[in-house]
């Protein structure tokens, strides 16, 4: 099961990454101007994440040559890291913190699932996170827009249904396998099995698709409210995390500006940011999320 994340976290990879550009020429072949260049809009801010790896190179102690800027400016910064690979064992615990999921899989088939496989796994917390945060701020805007076009413009739409699918599964899988690592990163944690992931991923899909599917039935019927109902949310969200007081990040202005992104996030689904049990805060996040939906369909 370790050496399938990466070899499955690089297939959804691929097919949400081919699946949206399918959708870009399907909207610019049909003259869909407008849809276009939304789409095309949702992609800019898949560069934050890339920033982050270049700069992650950086404090690796590797120079950004033109190969790898090359590799982050189209977004293929996940896929493959771009420094050249040592051949000597050593080089997983040395430079693991530069690697990207196409070295990690080419690393764990070298190694024949063996004992140093465990020291390349604790590799991919970087790689996760990366994930998580190109899904959150490019994948989530893309399956946001692409459900709209189904719901709402053109429901016999196969290719903007196919493409909205794929980006929710990918954002499930980005969130389990952030998950999964997270806990694996904790003493006397083992790898979670085939099943329990698969639990899991169907967890998120159910959790992210009802969601998603609500605010795009509430935007077609009340347009711009759905901004409103998501603002309060927010808001909501935004609070209770600044009085939950978080420490994840030390700085004031970093301190505040990182509780407003989760609690963006938290409109759509929930992260755990603080260790220890999860369960209340759980059931308070469902509870509001709950109260939210009731209240969007009574206006």
């Amino acid at each position: 099961m370790r050496g399938a994340i990466p070899g499955l976290s690089l297939a959804l990879l691929a097919a949400e990454r081919g699946a949206r550009l399918c959708a870009i020429i399907h909207y610019l072949v049909r003259g869909q101007l407008g849809w276009f260049g939304l789409t095309m809009a949702c992609v800019v801010p898949g560069y934050a994440s890339q920033l982050l790896s270049i700069l992650w190179f950086r404090a690796d102690g590797h120079k950004p040559g033109c190969w790898l800027l090359v590799l982050h400016l189209l977004q293929l910064g996940l896929w493959k890291s771009g420094v050249p690979n040592s051949p000597t064992p050593g080089w997983a615990s040395h430079h693991g913190d530069s690697c990207r999921y196409w070295d990690v899989l080419r690393m764990m088939v070298e190694m024949g699932g063996g004992a140093r496989a465990g020291e390349v796994l604790t590799r991919l917390g970087d790689v996760c996170v990366l994930q998580l945060l190109e899904a959150l701020l490019q994948t989530l805007p893309h399956l946001l827009l692409q459900a709209y076009v189904v719901v709402a413009v053109d429901p016999a739409g196969f290719i903007p249904g196919v493409s909205a699918g794929l980006s929710l599964l990918s954002l499930a899988w980005a969130l389990v396998s952030y998950s999964h690592f997270t806990c694996l990163l904790k003493p006397g944690h083992l790898s979670l099995p085939a099943m329990a992931m698969l639990c899991l991923l169907l967890w998120r899909t159910g959790m992210l698709g009802t969601r998603v599917l609500a605010l795009v039935l509430f935007a077609r019927l009340y347009s711009f409210w759905v901004f409103a109902v998501a603002g309060v949310h927010w808001l909501l969200m935004s609070f209770w995390l600044v009085a939950q007081q978080t420490d994840i990040v030390a700085q004031p202005c970093r301190w505040r500006l990182f509780n407003c992104l989760v609690g963006a996030v938290y409109i759509f689904c929930y992260i755990n940011v603080r260790p220890g049990p999860s369960k209340t805060r759980v059931s308070v996040f469902y509870a509001v999320s709950t109260q939210d939906i009731q209240c969007s369909t009574w206006m």
